[in-house]
């Protein structure tokens, strides 16, 4: 439950922090209107990823269109503020029903024979068309559209991508004097897991289509475009290759390993390559020799000396404030802290102690003493009936004890009994420590210096010092028991002395009234004694309860902090957790840095506010009430505190290359001689975005005719880092770079372009190969075109 509210805080405060600095972030804009087309069922999860990515980056991407071509029957996906429909459909036949042998072939001819099919999907294309239109302002140039086809080389549906691109072009073309076409087809390795076979074949039989589409020679004439009364006009292409460029991305890297976030890279890559290709170049660009990306020199860069065009790929890395982990470290140092506070807490004297729990000698003694009835109560017991008038003679021989006897019987000691022992009993009973002390401690709690349950632990502990309550406590009910025993026998051999023997008055010739001043001495010496020993049993007693409140609270407190340290572990292995899963670079000195950073802050508002203010009402509160409803209330306060007084102060307002700068050296001071300097930091930085951004799609070097690379960095080219960067390899670099300048202080991005390889460079068509060419020998159609006008093997 701890870790779900640490979690849940820190990944809100990422996420706002992502909202409030993205806002400042300088974004980009496109310069002609974007559409995107996803084809397919496969391709679903990509839709809302790609288009969030632009609606974070593209200050423009409101007019940002997308068309998802989905089976006939399945739900489109929704996407938008309040579930409106971003996304139109543009419905296909489905592949449900029928056989895996022959799906895209069957899927096919139902298309073909069912114009309502083709029908509605240039009513769709028309529509999405007029909508773009809507938005013509906010584009710097109407002329140019680029269109984005997206599917999994696996779906069936892309059977269909011939038709799709070229109505699609058909349409647009009618509103725009150009429309650029770009394929990203996605290669999931990851997910294929029983079908691996049929799903190899499937997708290694549109790439084999898809070669036959990029040869210079393709040509392609279907009648597409259908009017409203139903006619039918042909749509031509070619000779030339169908699309302008062809992106082949798959969840595996180049060195052959799962990327670590998986496909969410490749929708990454999809918008920024996108931004790349469409953005608003700023003239500050070419002022700084931030030169951007150009298409035409990318194709050419790809084109092998044969002249035979070559597919691309990418990959793409970015290193961001850690802002969760930050929340996280900031959690556990303020609770460290404050920890640490009520540790220190109040350091009073052992006689300051004593007082405060009304434990010194003097005060227990009074205490006990008005426990007890008034003992000139003992002036009545006088008045008791006696058993018959026995004389004096009779008397003066006995013990005081058989004396009492002949008189009252056991009269006297029922009497004080119940007048004197049970009543004292009773207000004793009545007495409770802990409901007097709770009170006092909350106040103390929250006094300046507080008295906590760490020190409460401390003074109750059971030890043999003078510092603890309870070894002063019972070292006072070991006297008390000394001076009791010495009461008692005290007591005991003066009822064991005669009666000739006690100093009373006698009276000669009145021997009544002698054995009136006997019955007063009795109650009044003997009975005193009595009532003596009676307090002191009281004062015990009344110790008793003090020492079982004080075990008590030593139990209370002893719990409640180890419940504080195991909360404080608890919360710092939730933060070095989330640190672990950083790379090394941006997880670095984060416990450390933020460490001093929240003890500033928190001093601050200390000297600001006053001392001890994180334990009044308005902050923390009394923690050992927010104990005993569970640690999720602490935690929940904590939070709290952390969201409204720690995250928001100055400090943690930084852009992304000043935090990262000072989190690097700020083990300076303590002479950690681990600390990176500048340029090392800039360098492992740069390592570490480049290693990230290695491009996904595992490749046969060896076989590969020609390797163009570019690299491009997102983020404020003005930084220190990115100034390194451009000068890193500067006079032997063999690729292009280039910097799509953003005021950005959330972070740095890094996109690495790479093409010039064919299909038969690739791993997964040397793989897929052997499973296709099986499954054709064994009667599976896995195409909707005649064998002779596929391209052949490679």
């Amino acid at each position: 439950m701890i870790k779900s509210l640490a979690l849940s805080y820190g990944e809100q405060y990422a996420q706002q922090e992502e909202a409030l600095r993205s806002k400042g972030d300088g974004r980009s804009s496109i310069h002609y209107p974007a559409l995107f087309l996803f084809v397919g069922d496969k391709i679903a999860p990509a839709i809302a990823p790609v288009l969030d990515s632009c609606e974070r980056k593209w200050d423009n991407a409101g007019g940002v269109m997308a068309m998802h071509a989905l089976p006939e029957g399945v739900s489109p996906v929704e996407y938008g503020a309040g579930g409106s429909a971003r996304v139109m459909p543009l419905t296909l036949p489905s592949a449900a029903g029928h056989d895996p042998r022959t799906v895209r072939a069957d899927i096919y001819r139902v298309f073909q024979e069912d114009s309502r099919y083709l029908a509605e999907m240039n009513r769709s294309l028309r529509r999405i068309s007029n909508s773009i239109a809507d938005y013509g302002r906010l584009y710097s140039s109407f002329d140019v559209i680029h269109l984005s086809i997206i599917t999994r080389v696996d779906d069936p549906l892309n059977v269909f991508l011939p038709e799709i691109m070229l109505l699609a072009r058909a349409v647009l073309g009618q509103s725009f004097k150009s429309v650029q076409t770009d394929l990203y087809a996605l290669i999931n390795e990851r997910e294929q897991g029983d079908n691996f076979g049929y799903s190899s074949s499937v997708g290694l039989a549109f790439m084999r289509e898809l070669d036959g589409m990029q040869m210079p020679d393709y040509t392609f004439r279907a009648p597409l475009l259908v009017t409203e009364d139903g006619l039918s006009i042909p749509v031509s292409h070619g000779p030339s290759q169908l699309f302008d460029l062809v992106y082949l991305l798959s969840d595996k890297n180049e060195r052959g390993m799962m990327s670590t976030g998986g496909m969410q890279d490749n929708y990454e890559i999809i918008s920024h390559i996108s931004l790349l290709k469409n953005r608003v170049r700023p003239t500050s660009d070419e002022a700084s020799g931030h030169g951007g990306y150009n298409n035409m020199t990318f194709k050419s860069g790809i084109r092998g000396s044969s002249g035979r065009q070559g597919y691309a790929t990418a990959g793409f890395s970015g290193v961001r404030r850690p802002n969760m982990q930050i929340a996280l470290a900031v959690l556990y140092h303020g609770f460290r802290r404050l920890a640490a506070n009520m540790r220190e807490g109040s350091t009073p004297g052992v006689r300051e102690r004593q007082a405060l729990f009304g434990l010194g000698a003097d005060t227990l003694r009074e205490r006990s003493s008005l426990l007890l009835p008034d003992e000139a109560g003992l002036q009545e017991m006088t008045g008791l009936m006696s058993h018959g008038r026995p004389s004096y003679n009779e008397l003066k021989y006995l013990s005081l004890r058989e004396a009492e006897e002949l008189l009252f019987g056991s009269g006297g000691s029922d009497y004080f009994r119940s007048n004197f022992t049970a009543a004292a009993a009773g207000r004793l009973e009545s007495i409770e420590p802990l409901r007097e002390w709770r009170p006092l401690l909350a106040a103390q709690e929250e006094a300046v210096p507080a008295v906590t349950f760490y020190q409460l632990a401390e003074w109750t502990a059971d030890r043999d010092d003078a510092g603890s309550l309870l070894y002063g406590l019972r070292q006072h009910m070991a006297g008390l028991r000394s001076v009791l025993a010495n009461a008692k026998a005290e007591l005991e051999q003066l009822y064991s002395d005669t009666v000739e023997r006690q100093p009373f008055q006698r009276v000669p010739l009145f021997d009544k009234r002698t054995v009136r001043n006997f019955i007063q001495y009795l109650f009044t010496v003997v009975y005193g004694k009595r009532y003596e020993l009676l307090q002191l049993e009281t004062e015990l007693g009344l110790c008793r309860r003090l020492e079982a409140a004080l075990e008590r609270i030593h139990t209370e407190s002893i719990a409640r902090v180890k419940i504080m340290k195991t909360l404080e572990e608890e919360l710092r292995g939730i933060a070095q957790d989330s640190i672990q899963r950083t790379r090394d670079d941006i997880g670095q000195n984060i416990m450390e840095y933020y460490g001093v950073v929240t003890e500033e802050v928190m001093k601050e508002i200390e000297t600001r506010r006053g001392p001890g203010v994180f334990f009044s009402e308005r902050y923390l509160g009394s923690l050992s009430q927010l104990l005993d409803q569970g640690q999720e209330a602490v935690v929940e306060r904590l939070i709290e505190i952390c969201r409204r007084e720690l995250l928001a102060a100055e400090a943690f307002a930084l852009s992304f290359e000043e935090e990262l700068l000072r989190r690097a050296n700020v083990a300076v001071a303590y002479d950690n001689k681990q600390v990176l300097s500048k340029e090392e930091l800039f360098k492992r930085l740069y390592r570490s975005l480049e290693d990230g951004a290695i491009v996904n799609v595992r490749l046969f070097e060896y076989t590969q005719e020609h390797r163009h690379e570019e690299k491009y960095f997102f983020g404020d080219s003005t930084s220190e880092f990115l100034r390194y960067v451009n000068g890193v390899d500067e006079t032997t670099r063999i690729y292009r770079l280039g910097f799509v300048h953003e005021q950005r202080r959330s972070g740095v991005e890094k996109l690495n372009l790479m093409g010039g390889f064919h299909l038969e460079d690739l791993l997964y068509y040397r793989n897929g190969r052997v499973y296709y060419e099986t499954y054709v020998q064994n009667g599976y159609k896995l195409h909707a075109i005649e064998e002779e006008h596929l391209p052949e093997l490679r």
